[in-house]
């Protein structure tokens, strides 16, 4: 199924993905992951190893000649969950779990680089290997790499991601937006509290927070092009303290999802609109912020092109599934800020594999893992051939 090279080295791949993900880490606290990969990336050949953030590694693979300079990337970071799995090699510490399957990308990329590192005598220019922290975390280690400089130079930059929306060993690819912008709304909701007996007396927190919430469900439906994808979702609502108290404020945090750059920026606006509005027309007021998340991630129309036939070349054609855009964020989105940039999810998913990504049962396909490898191999040949 796989060439000689890449069935060679998955079993350390495997066992490398296992040790990281009995050993996970949240993110920006990579510290332990951050000495793992060191040592194992010191034991490569014309290797060069950067630390330019406290946890997070950069190693770097110089051909004998010229060249494009490339940049590939793999997250390292894990989630604030308790796992329920019963796997033997479980995560150790409690709440938390790699449950979207970095510790698959970070023993991906290490496996491609220890083949590619026996071979830079053959390989015309740079590729950097970035092993990135904190991908779960706004602002993101993306962003701080950047503002760093990791990326100047770079001509393309790549990334992938497991994925148990698909089947294991297809690449869902897509040019143009592949994922949505995440950002956040925070909405304090001022009445006036006061015994739930005497309602007349008070201004309701509660029922403003409830039309609001029900507002801002319209705007999707009617304020966004019905072609467009957009998601503005409430996901917490805090207020009340007792049964028969009528609190004097309730708290409404929530996401929005856009692939438009402009949607993205009017949207903060209307939903500040209403939400004043209605507080308003009860005689209560609202604090609103918003916070910026990840912008989008855009593939590359020729870098898409060339990957696909990557892909085609080494697993056939029916590898290449065309997918729709993803709802998710990524904060890839800031490598791409400097070079054009291409992303793909890889399918991770089998029969067994029922429970979604961000969840304590989680489980990836182990068997996606070879795809990966030598997928990043044929990449990076590739483009420093």
């Amino acid at each position: 199924m796989f060439s000689a090279e890449v069935e060679a080295i998955l079993p350390s791949c495997i066992e490398w993905r296992r040790r990281l993900h009995k050993h996970p880490e949240l993110s920006f606290e990579e510290n332990e992951t951050t000495e793992f990969l060191v040592e194992e990336l010191g034991k490569l050949p014309g290797v060069i190893i950067e630390r330019p953030c406290r946890t997070g590694v950069v190693a770097v693979l110089r051909g004998k000649s010229a060249g494009r300079t490339i940049a590939l990337r793999a997250d390292i970071d894990a989630l604030p969950i308790t796992e329920k799995t019963d796997l033997p090699f479980a995560s150790e510490r409690e709440g938390v779990m790699h449950a979207c399957g970095h510790d698959g990308h970070t023993a991906m990329q290490l496996a491609a680089l220890s083949i590619l590192s026996h071979e830079s005598s053959s390989l015309s220019g740079e590729a950097r290997f970035i092993f990135q922290h904190a991908e779960e975390l706004p602002p993101g280690g993306a962003a701080e790499l950047e503002a760093l400089g990791i990326m100047n130079g770079a001509d393309e930059v790549y990334g992938l991601h497991l994925s148990s929306l698909f089947p294991t060993g297809k690449f869902g690819v897509r040019s143009g937006a592949l994922t949505s912008a995440t950002d956040r709304f925070d909405i304090n909701v001022i009445g006036k509290g006061g015994h739930s007996a005497y309602p007349e007396s008070c201004v309701d927190p509660v029922v403003i927070a409830a039309e609001i919430i029900t507002a801002l469900q319209t705007i999707v439906s009617r304020s966004v092009k019905a072609v467009e994808p957009a998601v503005v979702s409430v996901c917490m609502v805090n207020g009340g303290s007792a049964y028969n108290i009528i609190p004097g404020s309730v708290s409404i945090t929530g996401s929005t999802r856009t692939f438009s750059r402009e949607t993205r920026e009017w949207l903060p606006e209307k939903i500040r609109t209403i939400a004043e509005s209605i507080a308003a027309a009860h005689g209560g007021s609202v604090e609103f912020s918003f916070s910026r998340g990840y912008a989008s991630v855009i593939n590359d129309r020729k870098l898409t092109e060339n990957s696909r036939e990557i892909i085609e070349r080494t697993f056939g054609k029916d590898a290449v599934l065309e997918i729709d855009p993803l709802m998710p964020g990524e904060d890839f989105s800031a490598l791409e800020k400097d070079c054009p940039g291409f992303f793909v999810e890889l399918g991770a998913g089998s029969s067994g594999c029922t429970f979604p990504h961000h969840n304590s049962r989680y489980l990836m396909d182990e068997n996606a893992l070879g795809y990966g490898v030598e997928y990043l191999v044929s990449l990076v040949r590739n483009r420093l051939s």
